[in-house]
């Protein structure tokens, strides 16, 4: 009986040790409206790592590029690929020479200003629509448009051309058109019909004096 009576004072006294405090905590949270918060003032923005593009294939002329900027609001990181021109021309070149198209190769290459230039001062002009050597040369020249922009002999040839047409404006505003001269038409004169008559006349006469 007494060990009956031992256990239930002391699961009475743990139910009140557990219970009594969260009564005691809701009804001060019910009469309570203060609201309490905390603002972290040191905490930095995360690093902004920039990705990394990678480009396995050889035989693709591209080189990667990556950046990233953080600052203390906001941090971006982007990638982008770019294209190597000059790479894709040489590789252009490079197969259709194999495939025995050596003159389309060699136009490939001329679409370079350097390639062009040092073609023409070798003497060797590029190929122009199918045609080489001094054929080439007369058409280049008269299709400067069609040269790469920034040719030296593009600038040159154009810089001739421009000097020859203010030279042909010059001599039209020297050189005065010529005026005609109209003669006047001789009308012919009386004197001519009265030297027609005055024989007979004359000779009238004469028989009248006899």
């Amino acid at each position: 009986m007494t060990r009956k009576v031992l256990f239930s004072i002391a699961c009475t006294a743990l139910l009140v040790a557990f219970v009594l405090p969260t009564m005691v905590i809701t009804a001060f949270a019910a009469d309570s409206n203060t609201v309490s918060s905390t603002v972290v003032t040191d905490k930095s923005v995360p690093t902004a790592s920039a990705p990394s593009v990678v480009v396995n294939n050889n035989d693709v002329c591209k080189s990667a590029a990556a950046v990233s900027v953080k600052t203390q609001v906001l941090g971006i990181a982007t990638g982008v690929t770019i294209t190597d021109e000059n790479c894709e021309r040489i590789k252009l070149a490079r197969s259709l020479y194999g495939m025995g198209m050596k003159v389309a190769a060699v136009s490939t290459l001329c679409r370079d200003y350097r390639v062009f230039d040092a073609m023409w001062m070798s003497g060797t002009p590029c190929p122009f629509m199918g045609k080489i050597g001094d054929d080439a040369k007369s058409s280049w020249e008269k299709n400067l448009d069609i040269m790469p922009e920034a040719s030296e002999i593009r600038v040159r040839e154009e810089a001739v051309v421009l000097a020859a047409a203010q030279e042909a404006k010059k001599v039209k505003v020297i050189t005065k058109p010529k005026t005609k001269v109209t003669k006047p038409i001789k009308r012919p004169s009386n004197e001519n019909n009265k030297s027609v008559w005055a024989k007979p006349i004359g000779v009238l006469l004469m028989l009248l004096l006899l």
